[in-house]
């Protein structure tokens, strides 16, 4: 008993944090309500009238984090989710049609995960400047390779098993063989691939919108909060850059060890996800 105990608190604690971060994302700019720029109050140090200082136009800093890192998570989230989507369709597909098409279609694969993901999330998200869907598709169209080839490793692993063999011999067709049986089988290596996307889901939105080609600095994101704190810093407001770098760090690193535990459970022997 105490051994399972210990395994739920390993797995939970990295998603009890992640809870707390999101709420508080999603709580503290509800509790200050609407801000006006005042700058008057412009680059304040942190004190007890703001207690992480005020950015160059006079927000709260700590409220303008939350609202920047509720749009990072939304994001991320999105590009996940769709990652992962696209990648496990690609995945099932090949290996379902199999022969020369399971061979073009990772030949294709190959060639998108050749390109510099960074490189074309620029270009892409450039072309649409300040659009959220540019983003969006910008990180789900160069992260889904890799969902594509964990996916149909997995069905590689589970074609020859026992009870697909036997809904051949039965007469089961090859996408009736897919959907009904592949899939399913598929589904915890794509929830553990989509967990390990979120980090760099939130990498990518924060480095698009840093260097001017994500969200217009108008909208707080991480991105734009840490773009606009490159002058600020010069000015000696060394806190418009630690508390958004900080919120941004230690998110990505919360996400990446879930994403590891869950990993780990899922390969150990009998493991399942808690």
């Amino acid at each position: 008993m105490t051994t399972v105990i210990a395994a739920r608190l390993r797995l939970g604690w990295p998603w009890l944090l992640l809870a707390v971060i999101a709420l508080s994302a999603i709580v503290i700019p509800m509790a200050a309500g609407a801000q006006i720029a005042d700058f008057g109050a412009a680059l304040q140090a942190p004190g007890s009238g703001h207690l992480v200082g005020t950015d160059h136009s006079g927000y709260d800093l700590l409220v303008r984090t939350a609202q920047g890192l509720r749009i990072s998570l939304v994001i991320a989230a999105i590009c996940a989710v769709a990652a992962t989507l696209l990648g496990v369709i690609v995945g099932v597909g090949s290996i379902a049609a199999g022969g020369w098409v399971d061979a073009v279609v990772m030949r294709v694969v190959d060639g998108v995960n050749a390109l510099p993901h960074l490189v074309v999330g620029i270009v892409i998200a450039a072309l649409w400047r300040g659009d959220p869907v540019a983003i969006i598709l910008s990180i789900s169209l160069t992260h889904w390779p890799s969902v594509a080839r964990v996916v149909r490793a997995e069905l590689l692993s589970n074609a020859e098993a026992g009870w697909v063999k036997s809904a051949r011999l039965a007469g089961a067709g090859r996408w009736f063989v897919a959907r009904n049986h592949l899939l399913p089988a598929v589904g915890g290596q794509a929830l553990v691939a989509m967990i390990m996307l979120l980090p760099h889901a939130v990498w990518h939105e924060s480095t698009l919108s840093f260097l001017g080609v994500g969200l217009s600095p108008d909208r707080a994101s991480l991105g734009t909060l840490l773009g606009q704190a490159r002058g600020d810093v010069m000015l000696g407001a060394w806190w418009t850059l630690a508390i958004p770098a900080t919120a941004l760090i230690v998110t990505a690193l919360i996400f990446a060890a879930g994403g590891s535990i869950v990993r780990k459970q899922m390969q150990s022997p009998g493991g399942q996800v808690w």
